[in-house]
């Protein structure tokens, strides 16, 4: 083999290794973040806004961060990540704030650079993360700064880890009363409007929503049940309001 073709290999090698490392560096320092920033289910928000430069490097890796010859689940891993870190630093940006309603196209107007697109929240959502990955379990994941949302989790979510933290986070779901409403004497079952405007999403995997919550719910499931939507409280996941 000529020295030239040994020099493009150990170029290529060590240009692989550096990506590797960046989407690493992203998901630890992700974990170490929502590790200190994360607690009793609610986002410190003035705490970060006190500090804005962990929350800004995080928004810059997010920006310049390449997905070339990335695995499926490292790719669903970062998205998931970059979603709930934007709708952070976003809410930060605007801080005070009752909810992210109160922001003007917060999720459809607003674009972030995202791994080399420019892309609004509800893009990364659903052109992105819903219509490339068709994983229902990344709304229980997803965190809209809404306390409606599904809690936030204090972890960042990883590739070699992904598929049992989306099962945990959905079981962890349906199975909280606040969250799941279940009135088993009644026969009637209240679920958050996720289920409502997503519905195509959770009937796909298993033909009805009735279905879909026996699946993830940890205790027998029997008979018929009316299902019904509450209504989704917008008010901010903010520390200070818990």
């Amino acid at each position: 083999m000529s020295k030239f073709l040994i020099f493009c290999y150990l170029i290529i090698g060590i240009a692989y290794a550096s990506s590797a490392q960046s989407i690493n560096d992203f998901f630890n320092k992700t974990d170490e973040f929502l590790n200190r920033n994360i607690l009793n289910n609610a986002v410190d928000y003035s705490r970060i806004s006190e500090n804005k430069g962990e929350i800004n490097a995080l928004i810059n890796t997010i920006n310049s961060i390449s997905l070339s010859g990335k695995s499926d689940d490292e790719k669903k891993a970062f998205y998931i990540n970059a979603y709930n870190l934007l709708v952070i630093k976003s809410i930060v940006e605007n801080y005070p704030v009752s909810s992210p309603m109160d922001i003007p196209g917060f999720f459809d107007k607003k674009k972030h650079q995202v791994a080399g697109e420019a892309l609004t929240l509800n893009e990364l959502e659903n052109d992105k993360i819903r219509k490339e990955f068709k994983d229902s379990r990344i709304h229980f994941a997803l965190v809209c700064a809404a306390k409606g949302c599904p809690v936030i989790v204090n972890y960042a979510y990883v590739p070699d880890k992904l598929d049992q933290q989306l099962n945990n986070k959905t079981k962890k779901a349906i199975n909280d009363p606040e969250f799941t409403k279940i009135n088993k004497g009644a026969n009637k079952i209240l679920l958050s409007e996720i289920f409502n405007w997503y519905k195509e999403d959770f009937t796909r995997e298993t033909g009805s929503l009735m279905e879909y919550v026996r699946k993830y719910y940890g205790k027998d499931l029997d008979g018929n049940f009316e299902i019904d939507f509450y209504e989704y409280n917008w008010q901010l996941n903010d520390l200070k309001s818990h």
